[in-house]
């Protein structure tokens, strides 16, 4: 005997998939742009940032429709219920979350000594261009980058950039630099660790001026606790 499909199944579906278009944007947005198919100001800036903010909005809307829809048949259309309702609340969440963090505005240049930043190399002066961040901040601001109030070994110094995620790119006498580029949409931060008699100071910088919900000073204190275990 032939399935009989329960009423409104197809507008139930449809709605659920409306529910699921935010995330799917922003994936879609984040891999264009780590892969290069299109720059940062369209899939962060405009896809990701503006565009499914509104679908999380209407993926809200339509996971409510759903559970109205389905009220009736929730036997067969309690699952897809279920998935547009912890879709659409989870991905409006981590909007909200993610508003409250770029709404702080933390300058995305962090050093445990601002009154004397250490500089980045010229290799990574050149890269970074004239985009990076406008003003910078320390420990007052991010209590996170704390100095090492002793000479750090480079060893150590290299060694605290990789535990921090960083790609090492050298450590020297006086200092060890390193880049990282994050996942989803490829930002880049970069970090300097100076090393002189008595202390050992950090820096880390977004090489674009965006804000990043303070993940320079997330990555600034990692360098730091890692360096307060260092030789």
């Amino acid at each position: 005997m032939a399935r009989v499909r329960p009423k409104n199944e197809g507008l139930v579906q449809g709605l659920t998939l409306v529910a699921m278009a935010a995330p799917f944007l922003v994936l879609i947005a984040a891999f264009g742009t780590s892969l290069g198919f299109w720059d940062a100001s369209v899939g962060y800036d405009l896809l990701a940032l503006q565009v499914a903010w509104a679908l999380a909005f209407a993926g809200g809307v339509a996971a409510l429709a759903a559970a109205v829809l389905a009220r009736r048949d929730l036997k067969r259309l309690g699952l897809y219920v279920i998935v547009a309702l912890v879709v659409s609340v989870g991905t409006l969440g981590a909007f909200a979350i993610q508003k409250a963090r770029l709404a702080e505005g933390l300058p995305e240049d962090v050093s445990t000594n601002p009154d004397d930043r250490p500089g980045f190399s010229e290799a990574v002066a050149a890269a970074r261009g004239e985009g990076g961040p406008a003003s910078a901040i320390g420990p007052e601001a991010c209590p996170a980058a704390q100095p090492v109030m002793r000479q750090v070994a480079p060893q150590g110094a290299y060694e605290a950039l990789q535990a921090a995620g960083f790609t090492a790119r050298g450590a020297f006498a006086a200092r060890a630099d390193g880049d990282r580029t994050g996942f989803w949409f490829g930002f880049t931060h970069d970090a300097v660790v100076r090393i002189r008699p008595g202390r050992t100071d950090i820096r880390v910088a977004a090489r674009d001026g965006r804000s990043h919900g303070g993940e320079a000073c997330r990555l600034a204190g990692e360098i730091s606790r890692a360096l307060q275990t260092a030789e």
